[in-house]
């Protein structure tokens, strides 16, 4: 039995043979340790039959006892194995990190020199760029002064041109100042008879606006006696007129009244406005019977065909 489990440890894994090995050796001390306990014979005494059976109990408990014995080895064993196991499998990670990070890093370095060809090819083109640019700006550069040139013959071209037509001007000028000298010292004598027209035509003028601010002022005389006559005909309408604030309040009504010289009404007309007050109105004008009148012909004949708004009073 003890060479099965030798054998049966011993070929789980070569590099822990040394160890099972060891277990082995220390089993086999045991066995013997227990045997020869056994061998040795203790002096009994008779006892009865049924005291038989106590060599065979011993011998059960022993074996119990070896058992738990290689039961605890195993244990051990098992413990040891899965502790090697996971150092390996951290080795194993520890590896498979390491080789992560060298790859992560490769890429980062591979990508940082994809970057400097980038960045160094960019700078090839900036340089291209830069000479062509000098180049144009060497060129423009030509073309600017040669415009510069062009443009002095130019403006000197033009500078002859202008003094040119200066004197062309100037020469004008003056044939022109005599000619119009002339035609001033023609025209001096029609002048001073239209001034005397003019004069006479402005005495004409103030005449008549003197007469037109009389009428205005007059017209403005009978407009407000108009204005007036208006206001005291609206009076005496609202003082004759049945009011009701519920519903006139706030309410007005436009009436057109054709009035005789001496006041009494010919007509009433309603206009525009809120029904109960006019209708309260032309009642209020009927009651009157005459209303006040000017009895300045001009005057009566602004208001004779007179349009009022009434406006309840409370």
């Amino acid at each position: 039995m003890a060479q099965k489990l030798i054998s049966r440890f011993t070929t789980k894994s070569p590099y822990v043979k040394a160890l099972w090995l060891s277990i082995a050796l220390h089993v086999f001390l045991l066995v013997g340790l227990l045997a020869g306990d056994f061998a040795s014979t203790p002096k009994l005494k008779p006892t009865p039959a049924k005291q038989s059976g106590d060599p065979i109990k011993a011998v059960v408990i022993d074996k119990a006892t070896f058992e738990r014995a290689v039961n605890k080895i195993k244990k051990q064993k098992t413990d040891q194995l899965d502790a090697e196991k996971k150092r390996l499998k951290s080795v194993e990670k520890r590896a498979v990190d390491a080789k992560n990070r060298r790859a992560k890093e490769e890429a980062r370095i591979k990508k940082l020199e994809k970057q400097r060809m980038i960045k160094e090819q960019e700078k090839i083109k900036a340089d291209k760029a830069a000479k062509s640019s000098n180049a144009k700006a060497a060129k423009a550069e030509k073309i600017r002064k040669q415009k510069e040139q062009e443009k002095q013959v130019a403006e000197k071209a033009a500078a002859e041109a202008r003094s040119k037509r200066l004197k062309e001007e100037a020469d004008a000028k003056k044939a022109e100042d005599l000619r119009l000298e002339k035609i001033a010292d023609r025209k001096r004598d029609e002048i001073a008879a239209k001034e005397q027209a003019m004069q006479d035509a402005m005495l004409a003028e103030q005449m008549a606006n003197e007469m037109a601010s009389r009428n205005q002022a007059r017209h403005q005389q009978v407009m407000t006696e108009t204005q007036r006559y208006s206001a005291l005909i609206t009076q005496s309408i609202n003082q004759r007129m049945i009011k009701d604030r519920s519903t006139m309040d706030g309410k007005s009504c436009k009436l057109d009244i054709t009035l005789a010289p001496s006041g009494f009404v010919i007509a009433v007309k309603i206009g525009q406005g809120d029904k109960v007050v006019c209708d309260a109105a032309k009642i209020a004008v009927g009651k009157a019977g005459n209303l006040p009148v000017s009895k300045d012909p001009e005057v009566f004949k602004e208001m004779k065909n007179l349009s009022v708004t009434v406006i309840p009073e409370f």
